[in-house]
């Protein structure tokens, strides 16, 4: 299995959102609301990091309710690839 590092998932999370016109800021700790990033964004960021790993990522939505920042979101992300 591929297994993509923080900075591969961080680019994706990027491309996620330059496609909205958005910027991921470099700070970590910027709440997601603050950028603009939705449940759907995370969704198109899933898929994303399955089509490159090769493999399908599995969550519950109570996990969904934890992330509030960027880095949840990676370290997220990093998570579900070891599970």
């Amino acid at each position: 299995m591929t297994r993509l590092d923080r900075s591969a998932v961080r680019s994706l999370m990027a491309d996620v959102l330059t496609e909205q016109g958005k910027e991921l800021p470099a700070n970590e700790a910027v709440p997601l609301r603050d950028i603009g990033f939705r449940s759907l964004d995370f969704s198109e960021l899933a898929l994303r990091v399955e089509d490159a790993i090769d493999e399908e990522l599995n969550f519950e939505a109570a996990e969904l309710r934890r992330i509030e920042t960027v880095a949840h979101v990676l370290d997220l992300m990093l998570e579900l690839q070891d599970a």
